[in-house]
């Protein structure tokens, strides 16, 4: 069964939003009445762009989300031309792996840090004034992108793992200080079907791995008024992965 939303007179932000998820959820929300803003540190003219700038109700806004002075920037152009923010989607991340902890350099940890961890501290610190503001079901939401192997320490992507346990910290954080204010939750992925997944993975069974717009689906929900008691969690997405 599928639930219907209406976001109609919503704006929201939604971050990584060139990527296969973030522009399955930049979707999802403009299907639901959405004003939707797209950030990304890439523009359409990257091969592997995969969100329609052209199609109605999505403005795209170029900036790295790592850089708090680009956040802040965008942030106030989101404001300034759509007269507030509802909602924010942190969707930007990567993955590595792949070496242990002894053999792996400062510089990937870095990359990882600041893609997975730094992107969504940012854009939540820049959104969450804007956020208290909103009349969505009554509070502002964040919903942001953790990671089912964020709970527990595995071989060779410990740096990863690591980064996506931090989004949900700050999750938790971020719902605890804004009670009544914002909504903070996130979601947990195992595998996602995204083309790069199966470049990857090219023997796995990819019937097992989640699609995109199911953890869209699952984002707006959290984002609605159907989720008004919901803060703080972090919601399993891993289909049968």
């Amino acid at each position: 069964m599928s639930a219907e939303f209406d976001f109609g007179d919503s704006v929201v932000l939604v971050t990584g939003a060139g990527g296969t998820l973030g522009s399955a959820v930049c979707e999802a929300f403009a299907d639901a009445g959405a004003t939707v803003c797209g950030a990304d540190v890439v523009g359409p003219e990257n091969e592997d762009f995969a969100l329609d700038t052209d199609r109605d109700r999505v403005d795209f806004y170029q900036g790295d989300f790592t850089d708090e002075d680009e956040v802040a920037d965008t942030l106030s152009a989101v404001v300034d031309d759509h007269g507030g923010l509802d909602a924010l989607a942190n969707i930007a991340g990567t993955w590595r792996g792949g070496t242990p902890i002894d053999e792996t350099d400062a510089d990937s940890f870095d990359f990882l840090l600041d893609v997975n961890l730094k992107t969504m501290f940012l854009a939540s610190k820049h959104a969450v004034p804007h956020l208290r503001e909103s009349d969505l079901a009554g509070q502002g939401a964040i919903v942001s992108v953790s990671a089912r192997s964020s709970l527990e320490g595995g071989e060779g992507d410990g740096p990863y793992r690591a980064s996506k346990a931090g989004v949900r910290i700050l999750t938790e954080t971020i719902a605890e200080e804004n009670q009544e204010d914002v909504r903070a939750n996130a979601v947990m992925p195992s595998v996602i079907d995204t083309p790069m997944n199966r470049e990857m993975m090219p023997d796995a069974d990819h019937e097992s791995w989640v699609d995109p717009s199911d953890i869209a689906e699952t984002i707006l929900y959290l984002c609605s008024d159907a989720a008004s008691v919901t803060s703080g969690a972090a919601v399993p997405v891993y289909g049968e992965a």
